[in-house]
Parts: C-alpha cells; sequence; structure tokens
C-alpha cells in the first residue's frame, strides 16, 4: 500500500466495511455501524420479519381493547412484542462483537425438516403414537451423537408422553392409532 493509497476504495473496501466477518470491528467513516455480531444480527432480523408479519397478517382482524380483545388483538400484540425483540437483536449486534454464523448444515437441516413433514402426514392417518415415534427417530437421527436404543427409548416415552397430555389430560381428538395401522 502505498502513500496514496485510500483503505476503502474500490470492490474490496466495500465489502470490508460493509459484509460481517471481513474486516475490523469498528465503525464506518461513512456513519453506518458495522455489524459486529453477525448471529445476534440475523437472529434479530427472523424476529423482525416475523413480528412485522404476524402484524401484516392480522391486520383485517378487529383488534379491540384491552378489556375486550377482538381476533386482531392477539397476533398484533405479539407481533409487535416480536419486533421490539427484533430490533433489539439488531442494535446488539451493531455493539457488541460477537463469532460469525457457521455454515449451514443442510443435511441436517433436512432431517429436522423431514420429521416435522412427516409428522404431519402421519398423525392423521397412522396416529399420534406413529407419528410421534416416527418424528423423533427422524430427528434424533440429525445427531451426531445419534444411538438407536437412545432414539428409540426417547421416542417411546415422547409418544407416551404425547398422549397422557394431549390425548387423556387435554382430550384432544387425535387418534392414538390411524386407519393405515387399523385404527
Amino acid at each position: 500500500m502505498g502513500p496514496g493509497h485510500q483503505e476503502g476504495r474500490g470492490l474490496r473496501g466495500l465489502i470490508r466495511r460493509h459484509v460481517p466477518g471481513t474486516g475490523p470491528t469498528t465503525h464506518n467513516k461513512g456513519g453506518l455501524v458495522r455489524i459486529r455480531d453477525p448471529k445476534d444480527f440475523w437472529a434479530g432480523f427472523l424476529f423482525l420479519v416475523a413480528g412485522l408479519a404476524a402484524i401484516w397478517l392480522a391486520r383485517d382482524y378487529p383488534a379491540g381493547t384491552a378489556l375486550r380483545m377482538g381476533p386482531g388483538y392477539f397476533p398484533t400484540a405479539l407481533g409487535g412484542l416480536l419486533s421490539v425483540v427484533g430490533l433489539a437483536g439488531i442494535a446488539r449486534a451493531c455493539y457488541r462483537s460477537g463469532a460469525p454464523v457457521p455454515r449451514l448444515h443442510g443435511r441436517l437441516l433436512a432431517y429436522v425438516l423431514g420429521a416435522t413433514l412427516v409428522f404431519g402426514l402421519l398423525i392423521l392417518q397412522a396416529g399420534l403414537i406413529a407419528g410421534v415415534f416416527v418424528f423423533t427417530l427422524v430427528g434424533a437421527a440429525a445427531s451426531v451423537h445419534f444411538r438407536w436404543r437412545t432414539a428409540l427409548l426417547l421416542a417411546g416415552g415422547l409418544a407416551l408422553f404425547s398422549v397422557l397430555v394431549f390425548v387423556k389430560a387435554l382430550g384432544l381428538p387425535i387418534p392414538l392409532v390411524g386407519p393405515w395401522l387399523g385404527g
């Protein structure tokens, strides 16, 4: 770098100033605040998006008052709280240093999302017991510490717990054994 070189000129300087984890963690000369903790930033961003989506989706429902709440009151209030939490996370990310966001593990994400989809497909057709059992096994397979014995015990325990809580205690009309399994 020569005496006439200005740090921050060109594409590399732009990337160092604005992309998290690519440069020093200081404030920019241009007045923009640097993101120092990308994890907090993205978590805050997701909370903000979820909160604003809840507010937007509840916009057509009457809110009512605090004493006589309408169907739009709770989603709007919860969306507002989520948005505030999101903004706080984003603000915190600008002033507190943190680790960069690790790489996304697509295979593990696929296991967890797949387990949720399989549960949704199985619960009415195969029943609550089979749905929870398969959900737990597929979700547990995402772990690097997966062991069949532990996963089977956990699946059985969660299936029993789900039956006791949701069907027996709460009285929800969920079939224990669905038509696919002769129920």
